[in-house]
This record gives structure tokens, sequence and C-alpha cells, in this order.
């Protein structure tokens, strides 16, 4: 693919200010979803009733263009797959009339069928009624009118070269191969990017007519061919709000960046600490500064237990785009905490604060250091806790297993793309 060349980054419209106001968190988890809402401080937090008590919620999202319209990807007990809508903020909900779904194929072939709807996006702020959802299997569609109704979008859900790089069911994660991390350029609604587990990452620049494969210097599992695209498998891919040139990627084999117009990804996770390595699920990426990007890993030995290296679970931040990084492990049990975060499972908002921190020298002479809130909700239930300093904030009452949490924060643009995930 030929190099895509830009004008220097100016501010968009989706670019994030210092947020002053409260603080909402939209959960989702395998027995339904929950609004947490934080005070100015993020000291005091109150948890809602459930909202689809019972059915899993693989991701609720808040559209940034209303700041008032809710959808949530669930999969329910007896409507198996669907998408559900709020335009009051989660008062009320109404089913999609037509729900992402695969066309029906001839009697006697074999077609693909919809397990569950695994990630929403909203669409250019100026497209407001668009939005996009990624399936497992992998599938990509596209709603015209809020979500009431939904298509396949573009070609890629029956085309042979892309049916073949998302491999079978049996090729793809523990509860099925997923296309996720739908992308919209906040310059430019027809420049789009999707990733697919497995599969590795798309893009298009004229607004889904063709997709071209994004995956240089990405590796694979040791003994497959990284010229194969079906054997990449990226966990998370992030674009950064402030330079959407600059895209984060959680890989099942690294942590990557790129910087465009390259078309090469960079593993900067080579730089984390050898015995932690720099495998997981989530990547979140600061709403203001592009050098600033948090990461949770897990044990990523060959029988990938799922839980935190050694039973020590942390997360890390770079502030320097991946040449270094720093553990923030404040607040986590020290020992036997076997679990860790999923794709979607952590988030941070637009609050700054200023505090201060011993520099870690010979002089130890200390310096300001100006951050935003992290928020994760683990794979199991924990206690409530949240604070400030060298770790992240956990909103833990008794919850279930969590899908995926979005913030929003009162009085300001919600910017609803910074997620948690399974």
């Amino acid at each position: 693919m030929p190099d895509r060349h830009r004008a220097p980054v100016k501010p968009t419209t989706t670019t994030r200010t210092s947020a002053t106001g409260p603080v909402t968190l939209l959960i989702g988890t395998r027995k339904g979803a929950f609004i947490v809402r934080g005070d100015r401080s993020r000291r005091t937090w109150k948890l809602s009733a459930p909202m689809f008590l019972g059915h899993i919620i693989h991701h609720l999202v808040l559209d940034p263009r209303d700041r008032r319209t809710l959808l949530a990807a669930a999969r329910t007990g007896h409507l198996g797959p669907t998408v559900f809508r709020s335009t009051d903020f989660g008062k009320t909900w109404k089913e999609a009339r037509n729900p992402p779904a695969f066309p029906k194929v001839p009697e006697g072939q074999k077609g693909r069928v919809v397990d569950h709807v695994f990630w929403l996006t909203p669409g250019h702020a100026s497209e407001p009624n668009v939005w996009y959802a990624g399936t497992s299997p992998q599938g990509l569609f596209r709603s015209a009118d809020g979500g009431v109704t939904w298509e396949p979008f573009s070609y890629i859900n029956d085309n042979p070269q892309y049916r073949e790089w998302m491999g079978t069911v049996q090729d793809g994660t523990p509860d099925g191969p997923k296309l996720h991390s739908i992308i919209v350029d906040p310059r430019d609604h027809a420049h789009l990017y999707f990733a697919m587990s497995g599969g590795g990452v798309h893009e298009s620049v004229d607004g889904g007519k063709s997709f071209t494969t994004l995956v240089q210097g990405l590796e694979v599992v040791d003994g497959f061919d990284p010229a194969t695209v079906t054997f990449h498998d990226p966990h998370c891919v992030r674009l950064c709000p402030r330079n959407p040139d600059r895209l984060y990627q959680q890989n099942h084999c690294g942590i990557y960046r790129i910087d465009r117009p390259s078309n090469q990804w960079v593993r900067i996770g080579r730089n984390m600490p050898k015995t932690i390595g720099d495998i997981g699920f989530p990547m979140v990426v600061h709403p203001r500064d592009p050098d600033t990007a948090w990461v949770f890993p897990m044990d990523g030995s060959t029988v990938w237990p799922r839980v935190s290296p050694g039973g020590k679970p942390a997360a890390y931040v770079t502030k320097n785009a991946g040449k270094s990084w720093v553990r923030l492990d404040k607040g986590f049990p020290r020992s036997d905490a076997w679990w860790t975060v999923k794709r979607q499972a952590m988030t941070a908002d637009a609050h700054e604060f200023t505090r201060w921190k011993q520099r870690s020298s010979d002089h130890d002479s200390p310096y300001p250091e100006s951050t935003s809130f992290l928020y994760q909700r683990e794979e199991r239930s924990g206690g409530r806790r949240h604070h400030r300093g060298r770790g992240p904030v956990g909103i833990g009452s008794p919850l279930p297993r969590p899908s995926v949490s979005h913030h929003h924060r009162a009085g300001h643009d919600p910017e609803a793309h910074q997620d948690l995930r399974q």
C-alpha cells in the first residue's frame, strides 16, 4: 500500500481537554450492565442497579455526538446475539429491529451465524447516526439509523481472501474469533481501521470500498509464517486522540506502536521488564498526550493461563512512546492474585491532576508529574478501592466478571472510544 501523506496534525473536534466534572463508568459483565458514577475527586462512587440482569453484555458504549445515546452489545438467553439502544442514558432500552446478522444462504449450504456482537464504535462526527459493529465470528456491520437496523458493511464478510484470513471458529480465541478495534479517523470519515483475532489489522482510506492489510513489523507465534495474515492476532488497537497518526497495539505477540504514514509497526514492548514480558489484552492511550499509554501484562508462558505474572498484578505506563515503562501496582495484592484484565476492561478519563513524585536517580530530586485517572475491572470481583499514586483505580464492588466498560465525563465531550474489555 502506498504511504499516506497528511498535513501536520491539528486539533480536532475529538481532541480532549482536561476534565473537571464528575465521571461515569459504563460497565458490561457476563451477568448484565452497570453504571458507576463518581464525584469530581474520583473518591466517592455510586453503583446503579443492574441492567439486562442475567445477560452477557460484551460492549456498552456512549455516543460522544449527543452524550445521551447508549448502545449495548448483548448475548441474551432467549433473543441470542443482539444490540439494545437507549436514548435517555440507560433509563429505557429498545432492541435493534434488525441486529447484525450474516445473510441466509440457500438451503443445503452452510452459512455463518453471528454468535455475539463483540465491538461497537460510533461513526464520525459528521455522520451522527452511523455506528459500526464487529462480531464473532468475524464480521463487520454498519448502522445508518443510530443502531436500529444493521447491514453488512463493505465486502469483507464474504470475500474469499478475507474468509481465508479469518480462519475457522476453532482457530480463534476460546469464546470465538472476533472482529474488534473498529476505529474512525476523527479527521476523515472515510479513513477506517479494524482488527481481527485472528486475521490482522486492516485499513481503508475510501470509506470501506477497499481495505489493505497493516501487519508489517508484527510478529506471530513461533513456527508460523508472518507473511500469512491468518496467523496475526491483534488483541486491541487504539488511536491517539491528540495525534491520530499514532496508533498503539497490544498484540498476542507483543506491544507495538505505528506512526503514519509509515506502514511499519515497532515492537515497543521489548522495552518492558524481561521478567514481565509484553503479552496482554488491553491497551489504553492518554486523552491528550500521544506519548503516554498503559498496558496490563499477563503471564505469557506457553500455557497462557490468563493470569498476572507470578500472581502479582500491575499496570505499566510509558510516557515516552514506549522507550521505557514504569510499573503501577499501588493498591493491588502483593501475591496470590491470579487474575488479569481483558481486552476492553481498562480505560482512562480526561481528568488531570499534578502530583509530586521522587525521581528514581542518585539525587532523588522531586519533579511534578501530570497524569489522568486510570480505571480497570479485573476478570474476577474485588473490593472497592480508589486512590491516587502509582496504580490504577479499581472500581470493584461485587460485580460479575466484566465484559467492557466505557467512561463518560459529565459536562465534557465523553469521547467514548476509551474503554475496558474481555
